[in-house]
């Protein structure tokens, strides 16, 4: 079984060759070079683009327990000063994949020499996950497909926590979220005949503020739970003084705690654009981007977690709310009862997608410690000692 410390040095070489979301084809290479040393019963690669699969069969029938990590990185510029430091400019592992894929290849060393008694044990690495793609795009092939797992968990690190205490909770863990692209076009114009045109700067200055007050809204209405508008981008027209613009652009970040509440919130963000373009005359087109769903842990998700912290004297928080960000795994828990826990980083951490982050070490044990008593409770293993 690997050591602490070639645990480490995994991660520090992870992290100095970072991949962006769907061009994690190097990392999957090294994920797929360690684990075929664990001589996994069945390998599945290319799932849902550079996504992999490694499963370890016990000896009778029993459920089948996946655990998850990431395997993309950030375009995000590292200036830490580390001896590991990325070699990939504008592109470092600010979100801690590096650490999360160490602990799963930890289980991956511990399940080589001690093998499931029941059923089925998956390590699985997914790509694409900083753009809400990954998971969606894995659950649809049908290389997932035939895997069907009974159970999914999986962990993200967490700054501003005490050093590996568990955060979990069940029902929605974490939010949903999707980029919303407001296009609008009218007429362009002399700027000293602002009227011979169609200028969509009022509409835009409207869309803007009235987004800003949805989340108010919806909590006067029947959705209750967290709700949040951000817009991110603006822009009117072009540089040129003598032109009244024709066209504008907004982007924002729709967020809520449950699934239900978005579909509102997309519902009532849509209305208020089309009556905006329809009051000023003006022709308008929506996309949508990063889309995520809830995360939500289900109940019997949360007491297995709470079980193996139990076991395992790690600190346990049950929070009363779901966390603001956003993770895709609720598309693994949509097709499986599991859950998702946080674990803390540190209290003095710089923050998630900080460009001066980096994954705790002492993290991995931690959290190979807790899914090993989650595989050994629903699974168990040959030769388990703790």
């Amino acid at each position: 079984m690997l050591t602490d410390q070639n645990l480490i040095q995994f991660r520090h070489t992870l992290h100095q060759h970072p991949e962006l979301s769907d061009q994690e084809t190097a990392t999957a290479q090294r994920i797929k070079t360690i684990f075929l040393s664990f001589k996994p019963d069945e390998v599945l690669e290319g799932i849902g683009g550079n996504g992999l699969a490694f499963c370890f069969n016990g000896q009778a029938s029993g459920p089948t327990t996946l655990i998850r990590c990431e395997l993309d990185a950030l375009p995000i510029q590292e200036i830490n000063d580390l001896p590991y430091r990325s070699v990939c400019d504008g592109v470092s592992h600010k979100c801690g994949h590096d650490g999360h894929m160490a602990i799963i290849t930890a289980l991956g060393s511990y399940l080589a020499e001690n093998r499931p008694q029941l059923g089925q044990v998956i390590c699985l690495f997914q790509p694409a996950e900083e753009t809400g793609a990954g998971a969606v795009n894995m659950v649809r092939d049908s290389q997932f497909q035939q895997l069907k797992p009974d159970y999914c968990f999986a962990l993200h690190n967490l700054p501003g926590k005490p050093l590996g205490t568990v955060y979990c909770k069940p029902g929605a863990f974490n939010c949903a979220s999707r980029g919303m692209i407001i296009r609008l076009k009218g007429k362009t114009s002399h700027a000293a005949h602002p009227e011979d045109g169609i200028s969509p700067a009022l509409a835009m200055s409207n869309i803007i503020q009235q987004l800003n007050q949805l989340p108010q809204q919806q909590e006067k209405g029947q959705m209750t739970g967290f709700n949040l508008v951000t817009v991110v981008y603006a822009h009117l027209g072009e540089i040129a003084f003598g032109t009244a613009p024709g066209e504008a652009t907004v982007m924002a970040t729709l967020r809520t705690s449950t699934n239900e509440a978005m579909n509102q919130l997309i519902e009532q963000a849509t209305t208020l654009v089309q009556h905006q373009a329809e009051h000023h005359k003006l022709s308008f087109s929506l996309e949508w981007d990063d889309v995520f769903r809830a995360s939500v842990n289900s109940e019997r998700g949360y007491q297995i977690v709470k079980n193996a912290c139990d076991i395992t004297n790690t600190p346990l928080v049950t929070p009363d709310k779901g966390f603001r960000w956003s993770e895709d795994f609720g598309i693994f828990t949509d097709v499986a009862e599991g859950a998702m826990f946080a674990l803390g980083a540190g209290d003095t951490s710089p923050q998630l997608h900080n460009p001066d982050y980096d994954f705790p070490d002492e993290l991995i044990p931690v959290g190979f410690k807790l899914f090993r008593v989650i595989v050994e409770g629903i699974n168990g293993v040959e030769n388990a000692d703790r």
